[in-house]
């Protein structure tokens, strides 16, 4: 049955509108983004089958575009329609941090930056730039490394830390593997990048480590 033809309570966008995102079931939510279904299932019914073959929305969203294009009804204007909601997911943390009156709730940092960098396959390392009330001046992902690590480089974060006229920073790296628990390696960047950071007067507040869905933070 077409979803028109459904009893108006029931039908994705109408229940929404009445009772909030949150309402929704994941295949609910899918359905409106992806608007209609194929030859013998409505929208409803593709977004089930679609979460079915790939087990949750998380591997459907972090799949690559290959991959997310073998299933049937998923295309690549799909796949851009999908990532562009992700990406304002993403953003919309990141204004959060901006326009609030300064980084003073560890949760806020941390659901931003596994939103940002939770499902990565390879590891990232960034830095948040804060000024002297602690609000986000940027957030910049300085180096890109493989499955297993990155490099750091203290001089290209004091260098950055500078040209934003920054006094504190906030590191941060992801582990692909899921596990949060800091290594060796991870100790000594944190004390070299301190130290580097604290000849210039600027304070490294923090480095959090992202695993799978929490963060491990060395302050």
């Amino acid at each position: 049955m077409a979803i028109r033809d459904w009893p108006a309570r029931e039908r994705p966008r109408e229940k929404l509108l009445e009772f909030g995102a949150s309402a929704l079931s994941d295949a609910e939510l899918l359905a409106i983004l992806i608007r209609s279904g194929r030859q013998g299932s409505n929208a409803v019914e593709l977004a089930r089958g679609i979460l079915g073959q790939f087990g949750s929305l998380r591997p459907l969203l972090s799949a690559d575009i290959a991959t997310f294009c073998r299933h049937p009804g998923l295309t690549r204007t799909r796949y851009a329609e999908l990532h562009a909601g992700l990406e304002l997911a993403r953003r919309h943390y990141e204004t959060a941090l901006r326009s609030g009156p300064g980084i003073t709730c560890p949760t806020t940092t941390r659901e931003f930056l596994i939103a940002r960098l939770r499902d990565r396959p390879y590891e990232v390392f960034c830095c948040l730039y804060l000024d002297n009330h602690n609000r986000l001046i940027a957030f910049d992902e300085l180096f890109r490394g493989s499955v297993s690590g990155a490099s750091v480089h203290p001089r290209e974060v004091v260098r950055q830390a500078l040209a934003r006229n920054a006094v504190g920073v906030i590191a941060a790296h992801n582990h692909p593997s899921g596990i949060a628990e800091p290594s060796q390696c991870d100790e000594l960047v944190t004390r070299r990048l301190g130290e580097a950071l604290a000849l210039m007067d600027i304070r490294l507040l923090d480095h959090l480590i992202v695993g799978d869905g929490h963060c491990v933070s060395f302050a």
